[in-house]
C-alpha cells in the first residue's frame, strides 16, 4: 500500500496537479455565467460540476504527461528539471503512456455524458494540448498556444451548460489566453540561456530579457482588455459593478507580478505561482459574488 501512493505522489508530482488551479476558476466562472445566461440562477446543478471538474483535470493531466514524455531530451540537462519523476526515473516511460491514454479515456468519455458538441471537440481538443510540446521546437509562439490551451476552459464551460459556444466565451477565452501567454513567458526566463544553448524557441531565448519583459506586459495589458469586454458583453444581463472591480484588482495583481519580475530575476516562481493562483481565485470570487448579488 505504501509503494503505491508513493506511486501516486509521483504522478501528481509529474503533472504539478496543484497548478490545476490557475485553470478551474475560469471554467467555473465561465459555467456560473453560462448558467445565469441560461437558468437565471448561478448553480448550474452537480452534474456538470462533476463532469466539468473531471474534463478540467483529466485534460489537464493529458496535457502535462505529454509534455514530460516528449519533452525528456531537452529536461534531461536542464538543472531546473533535474528533479522531475520522469527523469529521475521514479516513472518508466511505459506508466506514463498508460496515464495519458487512460486521462485521453477519461476526457472523452465524459465529454460524452455531457452533450453531443462537448463529445466531438473532445477530439481536436486533446490534439491541441498535445501540440505545444512539438511547437515550442519550431516557433516562438509556444506561448500563446500553451495560453490557448487554459483558455479553452472558459469555451468549456459554454458548451457544458449552454450546448454552444457563446460570444462571451470566446473574449474571455482570449483574456486567458494572453494571461497564461505572459506569465509562461516570465516564467520561461529562467530557461533562457538553456533555451538558447539547445535551440528552443521560446521568446527569451529569441529576442532577450528585455524585450521579453515588453511582450509579457503587452500579453497582460490585452488580457486585461478582453476580461473587461468579457464583463461589458454580459452587463446588466449576468454582470455588473461587482465584477468589474474583480478585473480591476486582477489588473492590479498583474503590475505587482510584473514589478516583482522588474526588481529581483530569482522572485520568477513566486510572481508565477503565487500571484497568479490568487488572481484565478480572486477572479472568480468576484465574479461569483457580482451573480449571487445580482
Amino acid at each position: 500500500m505504501n509503494a503505491f501512493w508513493i506511486k501516486i505522489k509521483n504522478i501528481l508530482d509529474l503533472v504539478v496537479f496543484k497548478h490545476s488551479i490557475f485553470a478551474l476558476p475560469f471554467l467555473f466562472s465561465s459555467m456560473i455565467v453560462a448558467s445565469k445566461l441560461t437558468y437565471d440562477s448561478a448553480w448550474f446543478g452537480f452534474k456538470a460540476l462533476i463532469l466539468g471538474v473531471i474534463c478540467a483535470v483529466s485534460a489537464r493531466n493529458f496535457a502535462m504527461a505529454t509534455n514530460r514524455l516528449m519533452d525528456e531530451d531537452i529536461d534531461k540537462n536542464n538543472p531546473r528539471c533535474a528533479n522531475r519523476p520522469n527523469i529521475t526515473g521514479k516513472i518508466g516511460r511505459k506508466n506514463i503512456w498508460a496515464f495519458i491514454i487512460l486521462n485521453a479515456i477519461i476526457f472523452i468519455l465524459c465529454s460524452y455524458f455531457i452533450n453531443n458538441l462537448a463529445f466531438y471537440l473532445s477530439f481536436p481538443v486533446l490534439f491541441i494540448l498535445a501540440l505545444y510540446s512539438a511547437f515550442k521546437r519550431f516557433s516562438s509562439l509556444a506561448h500563446l498556444v500553451l495560453g490557448f490551451c487554459l483558455g479553452l476552459a472558459p469555451i468549456a464551460g459554454s458548451i457544458i451548460i449552454m450546448g454552444k459556444i457563446h460570444i462571451y466565451s470566446v473574449i474571455l477565452c482570449l483574456g486567458v489566453s494572453f494571461w497564461t501567454a505572459g506569465f509562461d513567458l516570465l516564467y520561461s526566463l529562467q530557461d533562457m540561456e538553456y533555451d538558447k544553448k539547445v535551440g528552443l524557441h521560446s521568446i527569451p531565448a529569441q529576442f532577450g530579457f528585455k524585450t521579453s519583459l515588453l511582450i509579457a506586459a503587452f500579453c497582460h495589458v490585452l488580457a486585461v482588455l478582453f476580461w473587461l469586454l468579457f464583463v461589458w458583453e454580459v452587463w446588466g444581463i449576468a454582470l455588473g459593478k461587482i465584477a468589474l472591480i474583480g478585473v480591476i484588482i486582477s489588473g492590479i495583481i498583474l503590475a505587482f507580478e510584473h514589478k516583482i519580475v522588474h526588481k529581483n530575476f530569482s522572485h520568477i516562481d513566486k510572481a508565477f505561482f503565487t500571484l497568479n493562483g490568487y488572481l484565478s481565485i480572486i477572479f472568480f470570487i468576484f465574479i461569483w459574488v457580482d451573480l449571487i448579488w445580482n
